[in-house]
């Protein structure tokens, strides 16, 4: 009998990412394709074209299907998990009308601004929604197209998703789930109802934009043969909901009962847990109020810049990986008093979309590789503590922080976390968590089909496994540092957030 497989996609701003799973848990292969933004766009827009993100589904497949040794007639179903925010806007024949802006654009700023301010304040968008919709949520790109691009948004016809598209290019139905719906800026979290209000400010005849809304354990399609073809499967396999990566991630490491708390460390910083209830965050909107993609909760908290800080020290003083981590293991918390606020692409939490880099401390003692190695980990550490201080605010209890993404392979940098998070963390066997919790979702939605209580927790006690030689434990004297190091980070932060306004007319677009 041929081995029965799960296909699971996720579809992010660097790269493409396929794996292969079977029913006892056992990774077969995987793909992977590189591709990055348009190049040549004004200072804060982030673009890219969902044609790349097509072209890279289908050669990461067929890597996977290869490194497996398996025929595409092994997968019985498929999930894909998209970054989230990105805004596609559909033409009346289904096809793209100009580049998808991503997560990451701080070009919407204004727009994002506006809408808070027509809504009646950030504490009245709050209400309305559970989210205050800043400039990185799908809203205020709307609302820049019609203000920018008035005749491409009198094309628009539908307004999908990232992942929503990839859905589409593979079954030819348009629908979005609860979880990347959330991210909209437009979806009221506590009822999973589209907030009319919200989308009226942007234009009246916004809702008829939307596809509709399915539930997040479902089945959007079946994969037609066009697609099939392309990517070597079966014609009128499931495809599963899917959702957006942070939702995914939350699957792939588990974060599906109380208790676990997942933190991603790619070029994007997440924080986030899952919960029974809705969590909205009143007081001041940092933490996201989403829903996830199981039919519960996921309180989050994203920052825009964590990799990019020790991309940045590598290039600058040419380390691979193992040259960083030794350096930065070679100076103590607070890195001899260098600290960096990494807002590269400005930030979302806290919302500066006109913050920059900015270096503390920087003297002749701390002008070392060691100390800028050091200070490019716990500048977004701390930024991502924050975070978790302010989930456990509001209820959020974690016992345990589960790290995915590409900077979870340093042992230094898992330790400054569970000492800046006074939580242990440890990773999973399996590095890449949302593309794993995108194919554990596809393979919940046909076990769902024959059997409504099909549980997702059971199906990750399967899928997820610790890999506990990673696990690090929080150090008390070291607690007590980054306790310090964490009030320096945050004083500094809110000190330069009106400096930062001024100076955006100086930042050079090259």
């Amino acid at each position: 009998m041929t081995q029965r497989a799960y296909l699971g996609i996720d579809s992010g701003t660097q790269s493409t990412k396929a794996i292969l799973v079977d029913d006892a848990g056992n990774v077969l292969g995987r793909g992977q394709v590189q591709y990055g933004l348009i190049e040549g766009l004004g200072i804060g827009h982030k673009e890219q074209h969902p044609d790349t993100w097509v072209e890279a589904l289908c050669t990461a497949t067929a890597d996977a299907l290869r490194a497996a040794k398996l025929p595409g007639s092994a997968v019985e179903a498929l999930g894909v998990s998209g970054q989230q925010h990105g805004f596609v806007p559909l033409d009346g024949a289904g096809e793209p009308i100009r580049p998808a802006k991503l997560w990451c654009d701080t070009s919407t700023a204004p727009e994002a601004a506006d809408l808070i301010e027509a809504a009646g304040g950030r504490d009245a968008a709050i209400r309305e929604t559970g989210n205050a919709a800043p400039a990185g949520f799908t809203a205020s790109k709307i609302l820049w197209l019609k203000r920018h691009e008035p005749k491409n948004f009198a094309r628009l016809h539908r307004i999908l998703l990232p992942h929503d598209f990839l859905n589409y290019w593979l079954t030819g139905e348009q629908a979005m789930e609860h979880g990347d719906a959330s991210g909209t800026g437009l979806l009221d979290v506590r009822t999973r109802q589209w907030c009319e209000p919200a989308m009226q400010r942007i234009d009246d005849g916004l809702l008829a934009k939307f596809p509709p809304l399915i539930h997040s354990g479902g089945i959007v399609g079946r994969l037609r043969a066009q697609a099939a073809t392309a990517l070597g499967l079966r014609p009128g396999i499931a495809v599963s909901a899917g959702g957006g990566d942070n939702m995914m991630g939350a699957i792939g490491t588990g974060n599906v009962i109380p208790g676990v708390a997942t933190v991603s460390l790619g070029t994007s910083g997440t924080v986030y847990a899952y919960s029974q209830e809705p969590i909205v965050d009143e007081a001041n909107g940092e933490i996201a109020a989403f829903c996830d993609s199981t039919g519960h909760w996921l309180p989050l908290l994203c920052t825009m810049n964590v990799t990019a800080a020790t991309q940045l020290v590598k290039s600058t003083f040419n380390l691979n990986n193992f040259k960083l981590n030794r350096s930065a293991e070679s100076v103590g918390p607070g890195a001899g008093g260098l600290m960096l606020l990494p807002y590269f692409e400005g930030e979302r939490t806290p919302d500066v979309p006109d913050g920059t880099g900015v270096w503390l401390g920087y003297s002749k003692a701390t002008h070392t590789v060691e100390h800028f190695a050091r200070a490019a980990m716990e500048g977004p550490s701390l930024g991502l503590a924050y975070g978790f201080n302010r989930m456990r605010e509001m209820g959020i209890a974690p016992k345990e922080v589960r790290l995915t993404g590409g900077g979870s392979r340093s042992p230094i940098w898992r330790q400054i976390l569970a000492d800046a998070f006074d939580t242990p963390v440890v990773c999973t066997t399996e590095a890449e968590g949302a593309a794993l919790g995108a194919a554990i979702q596809a393979r919940w939605a046909v076990e769902r089909e024959r059997d409504a209580g099909a549980s997702i927790a059971d199906l990750c006690a399967i899928h997820v496994k610790l890999d506990e030689t990673t696990r690090a434990v929080p150090d008390a004297g070291r607690v007590e540092a980054y306790r310090e190091l964490l009030g320096i980070h945050n004083d500094l932060s809110a000190a330069l957030r009106p400096v930062f306004a001024r100076h955006r007319r100086f930042v050079s677009t090259r």
